[in-house]
């Protein structure tokens, strides 16, 4: 594969994520016409149509669909090649998280890391479980931490910390979980996910209301807007303070242990990560295992 071709696919692929030859030219900082020239000479070497009209902008084809996917593993392969060939304590590690492990679990044990293998470029994702599985498959994250993987999709769990999810809420308000307003996080969300399927198991119907982030939910819960299921790791100095109180729920706390997740060969640097994070004599009882 020649440079040329993997940077058509760049080209392309930057054109499929903003859905227009212009924003694409902005996001690439070159002009629209080598844009425009590059995916046209990229749909005659494939003798497909990629792209087509829609409305005042473009929507991929179902080759173009299936173009996308493989050119994102592709590229994400070739980076994953370079990287494999360097030294491990001068590689390269892109690790994907959820939202509660980036704010509230690794930075520590990322900041130890970094003291202890200066020389390692690292790139930290907070994404949607979704979206990061969907990165680990195209080879575009070397680890993703986040909760127990899909299954059927060639991923491997090297490293588990354990990790409750409980119902809390304002103190002050005393709130009745059968009845209070549960708060919810986005539609992506395996909290939301975990959060609905409690509700059906208690068999209670009460109100819902969508905050979207972590950090909406837990502030909503501490202004007396409702109750949440959140991940005790976020909560625990809200508790400790009195500004949130752990509510008495049937069926919780949920087990919910953070998974530390790769494909079934990983980088180097990703292998030096991982003995850190699970080193039990330096961070004690915050070590994966």
């Amino acid at each position: 594969m020649t440079e040329v071709s993997a940077a058509r696919m760049s080209t392309f692929l930057a054109v499929a994520r903003h859905g227009s030859i212009r924003a694409a030219a902005e996001h690439l900082h070159v002009t629209e016409a080598a844009v425009s020239t590059a995916v046209s000479q990229t749909e005659k070497g494939l003798g497909a149509k990629l792209l087509a009209r829609s409305g005042r902008g473009i929507e991929l084809t179902h080759a173009g669909t299936v173009y996308a996917d493989y050119c994102r593993t592709i590229l994400g392969l070739m980076k994953e090649a370079r990287a494999a060939v360097r030294n491990a304590e001068e590689g390269r590690l892109r690790i994907g998280v959820v939202a509660t492990v980036g704010e509230y679990v690794l930075l520590p044990l990322l900041a130890a890391f970094r003291d202890r293998y200066p020389s390692i470029e690292l790139n930290l994702s907070i994404r949607s479980r979704d979206d990061l599985f969907a990165d680990l498959a195209h080879h575009e994250s070397d680890v993703v931490i986040a909760g127990r993987p899909p299954h059927g999709m060639g991923f491997v769990t090297r490293a588990r910390r354990p990790a409750t999810l409980i119902v809390v809420g304002d103190p002050a308000h005393r709130l009745d979980p059968d009845t209070a307003t549960w708060l919810l996080r986005s539609e992506r969300s395996g909290t939301r996910a975990s959060t609905l399927r409690l509700l059906e198991e208690l068999s209670i119907t009460p109100p819902t209301m969508t905050l979207g982030t972590h950090g909406a939910v837990v502030a909503g819960a501490r202004a007396g807007l409702g109750v949440a299921l959140v991940h005790s790791d976020a909560v625990q100095s809200d508790i400790d303070a009195g500004r949130l109180e752990i509510l008495p729920v049937e069926g919780t706390p949920l087990d919910r242990p953070w998974h530390v997740i790769t494909t079934d060969t990983f980088m180097p640097a990703a292998q030096l990560f991982i003995e850190h994070i699970t080193d039990v004599e330096q961070f004690g009882a915050e070590a994966f295992a």
